[in-house]
């Protein structure tokens, strides 16, 4: 929400975070999350590729325990 106020009501990002209840901080780190999500998507979709038997628990297992 904070996002599409700066973007198309041309808002500060102070004022358009004080509207939601969000705070900079977190506005600034959305971005990063999304770059962090793609490469966890890729990682489990070439280990549901690799290993087909796998289920949930073996593949988060797999991951939190791989060095990166």
């Amino acid at each position: 929400m904070a996002h599409w106020t700066v973007e198309t009501k041309a808002v500060s990002i102070r004022a358009a975070c004080a509207s939601v209840s969000m705070s900079t901080t977190r506005y600034r780190s959305i971005c990063k999350l999304d770059t962090e999500n793609a490469k966890i998507v890729e990682s489990l979709i070439q280990l549901t590729e690799t290993n087909r038997s796998w289920g949930f628990g073996l593949c988060f297992l797999h991951l939190r325990n791989k060095k990166h």
